[in-house]
């Protein structure tokens, strides 16, 4: 038996969906910064036990570095900054598999390995702490 093909149109738009979802986000944060306006969501973590998480300022460091405030960025959330050129590595890694995937490959999940996922925990344990200190 013959495996069903994917039409062009679906595989244009399998490829285009994640640009789609970016592209408005991106306009949203250079638009709106969340510095000026307040109806971004805030951290529960913050909210209830007025400590910082790791993710806090995550919003605020990314619409720095969209405006090409890198250093501003760094002061919101130096974790995140640091570490957003592996995760958009990361991000093009899976959206490049996936392509391949709606061509007729199997999606194989790239995984870190074993030692970097605890030394990123760790990193994020002591930054953490740091930051409320």
């Amino acid at each position: 038996m013959i495996a069903p093909t994917r039409s062009r149109l679906s595989l244009i738009a399998h490829a285009a969906a994640p640009l789609a979802l970016v592209g408005p986000a991106i306009a949203l944060l250079r638009t709106f910064p969340p510095d000026q306006y307040h109806f971004y969501p805030r951290c529960p973590v913050f909210t209830y036990l007025h400590l910082q998480c790791p993710g806090c300022g995550t919003t605020r460091a990314l619409a720095a570095l969209l405006q090409g405030h890198l250093h501003q960025a760094l002061q919101q959330n130096a974790l995140t900054t640091l570490l957003l050129p592996f995760a958009l590595f990361y991000a093009a890694l899976v959206y490049y598999r996936s392509l391949r995937t709606s061509a007729g490959h199997r999606m194989i999940w790239p995984q870190l390995p074993t030692p970097a996922l605890y030394a990123l925990l760790a990193i994020t344990a002591v930054f953490t702490v740091a930051r409320n200190l």
